[in-house]
């Protein structure tokens, strides 16, 4: 069982914390400005990073669509490999950073571009519906790429009685009961989300009493089947602020209850915690390194850049849409 965390807005970021890390985010801020550059933190960044260092914050979507807005010349992508490359992928004229390379994702890593050509060998004329969190070589393969925010959208935005979904085979179950598309999975996961199981969630209530549960749809099905809401990071963020109940399961990465306490100083979220291990590799440090050296910066090769990019802002003009 994953150890239990409990979160209030006090905890997030104390005053001799922000005292000792001020000159490191001032020699940050000084780079941005002499390299025209922003930061770009998804919510499973660090509180350190989320509060004091971050110009844009959200989930894989809420990134895509701001980093497509930005005036910015440089993007630094707190993050893993993959938001970088899509940041990449639909602003080709600025340079991304990534602070360490081995920031990856093990759903990422699970799928490539030869399985997705495979898999429409298999299914011909089906159209692939690809998860985000994918390398720029698999999106390239897809017709059109999603993420929790807008899966179910996406999907049937196609007009289609059957879809291929990669690679993330909770997300793609939980797409299935929310539309009538017959959904053709991967078997993909993802190390934090899978971790959480439903007989975990139902011994915490039977300690702690009838919380409400909100969980992301990449956890398994007996977990969902214990949540009371069921959604995005930024759909988890919405519900808390706009409830502000006394307490709350809040079923994700580590950091996300963390940067999420402050907007609600009234409610204390009880957790089961997962780290992803890939997301801590980013620091306040590499990503000052980053702006001093200008590494690491993501390059696609022009002819897996034109066709991924397509995919991407096909779900962008989804989104756009909603």
């Amino acid at each position: 069982m994953t150890t239990l965390q409990i979160t209030r807005s006090a905890d997030v970021l104390p005053a001799e914390e922000v005292a000792a890390l001020t000159p490191l985010i001032e020699d940050i801020q000084r780079l941005k400005v002499e390299r025209n550059a922003i930061v770009a933190a998804h919510n499973y960044m660090t509180p350190d990073i989320y509060h004091l260092a971050a110009d844009i914050t959200g989930d894989s979507l809420a990134l895509a669509q701001l980093a497509l807005d930005t005036d910015a010349d440089v993007i630094v992508l707190a993050g893993v490999h993959f938001m970088a490359e899509t940041a990449k992928l639909i602003n080709p004229e600025k340079t991304v950073l990534i602070p360490d390379l081995a920031a990856g994702c093990s759903l990422a890593d699970g799928i490539t571009g030869a399985d997705v050509r495979r898999l429409k060998e298999e299914h011909p004329g089906v159209p692939v519906v690809t998860y985000v969190n994918t390398s720029a070589d698999v999106k390239a393969e897809s017709d059109i790429t999603c993420t929790s925010s807008n899966a179910v959208a996406v999907v049937e935005s196609l007009g289609v009685d059957r879809v291929i979904f990669t690679p993330d085979q909770y997300l793609g179950r939980w797409v299935a009961t929310q539309t009538d598309t017959d959904v053709i999975l991967w078997e993909g996961s993802c190390i934090v989300h899978e971790r959480f199981t439903g007989e975990e969630i139902a011994q915490h209530r039977m300690t702690l009493g009838d919380i409400p549960v909100i969980a992301h749809p990449e956890c398994p099905p007996d977990v969902l089947a214990e949540a009371d809401f069921v959604g995005s990071t930024h759909a988890m963020i919405e519900w808390v602020t706009t409830r502000q109940p006394d307490k709350v399961m809040m079923l994700t990465e580590c950091s996300m209850a963390d940067n999420v306490a402050e907007a609600t100083p009234n409610t204390e979220y009880v957790r089961p915690c997962n780290l992803c291990p890939y997301m801590k590799r980013i620091t306040l440090d590499n990503i000052r390194a980053s702006l001093e050296t200008m590494t690491h910066s993501v390059e696609i090769a022009p002819e897996v850049a034109d066709r991924a990019r397509r995919a991407v802002m096909r779900m962008l003009e989804v989104g756009r849409k909603d």
